[in-house]
């Protein structure tokens, strides 16, 4: 049996003060087992299932199925075409925040939207009038493009651009602001993956630190009374509750939001409404998430067309 180092067991400490559940959660990463596929319904779920599937859960949006253990939905022929999108049941959890929202959605802004999933799952959860998917990160590029083509996400625009120029150009605009924050990654190590130097406390801090400065400048294209979703696949409290924490007392305007379906699950590690996911639930590989609502009055600033253009957006036809 492999051994945790060092800095997975501080971490568990830090995050379970119950032996036992610190034990299942190290067992989780370093003995990692399959979780079951799960897929989300871009079209209409045929009236014959073509998958066997779990009992969904109380939180579960009736578009996502979690399949049973074994079958390999990226093979079928409605993958193909774009009938539904395979992702981690962690993600499904994380997007079920934007469920809380009570309004209608104009336009909806994913700040680090690939491989798409999120921006799929807001799409189909709230479809708002506009969707735009940016991200950084040149050459993960293609695979936004080619998913949200594949699922027919209509209408969007994919752009390719920092969170710092979004937030002078097109400030208090979006009625709802995604942020699947850059991480370490840790939750990898559940689904028997790599995440190399995931628990330095130095690797750390990077990610928190631009983590930091993602969610200052997407608030800022927050609209008054617009919304702005914050999440994770990680498990270290500097990438979560104390970037939230931080967030707060820069932007006071914004409040976090309580999602009563998601209230079990609660992060024990702070009061203010945010909600986590941890692997040795085996629903998933875990994830973090939060919802904030900007407080203050006013209405959304119109977007001219011409600022897509300069900003180089791309129409997904």
């Amino acid at each position: 049996m492999e051994k945790p180092s060092n800095l997975l067991l501080k971490l568990s400490r830090r995050l379970f003060e119950n032996l036992d559940i610190q034990e299942k959660f190290i067992q989780a990463l370093i003995n990692p087992q399959p979780f079951p596929p799960c897929i989300l319904w871009c079209q209409k779920r045929p009236d014959i299932p073509p998958f066997a599937v779990e009992i969904p859960m109380n939180w579960q949006p009736q578009f996502v199925d979690r399949l049973h253990w074994g079958q390999k939905p990226g093979k079928h022929p409605l993958h193909n075409q774009g009938n539904f999108y395979c992702l981690d049941f962690s993600s499904v959890f994380a997007a079920t925040t934007l469920l809380a929202i009570p309004q209608s959605v104009h336009l909806f802004f994913d700040m680090c939207a690939a491989p798409g999933g999120k921006s799929i799952f807001a799409w189909k959860a709230l479809q708002p009038d506009l969707l735009i998917s940016n991200e950084v990160i040149g050459k993960r590029l293609g695979m936004l493009i080619s998913n949200l083509k594949r699922c027919q996400i209509q209408p969007s625009f994919v752009a390719n651009r920092d969170s710092s120029i979004f937030a002078e150009a097109i400030p208090l605009s979006s009625d709802l602001v995604l942020v699947d924050a850059p991480c370490t990654g840790q939750s990898l190590l559940a689904k028997c993956e790599t995440a190399p130097g995931c628990f330095h406390p130095t690797n750390i801090n990077k990610c928190a630190n631009r983590q930091k400065r993602i969610i200052a400048n997407s608030a800022q294209i927050v609209a008054p009374q617009g919304y702005l979703a914050y999440m994770t696949c990680t498990y270290s409290p500097e990438e979560n509750e104390e970037v939230c924490a931080w967030f707060l007392q820069r932007f006071p305007q914004f409040q976090p939001i309580q999602v009563s379906h998601l209230q079990d699950y609660q992060s024990h590690l702070t009061e203010m409404p945010c909600y986590r996911l941890f692997p040795q639930d085996r629903l998933g590989a875990g994830a973090f998430t939060v919802l904030f609502k900007n407080t203050e009055e006013g209405e959304p600033k119109e977007v001219d067309e011409d600022i897509y253009h300069q900003l180089g957006f791309r129409q997904i036809s």
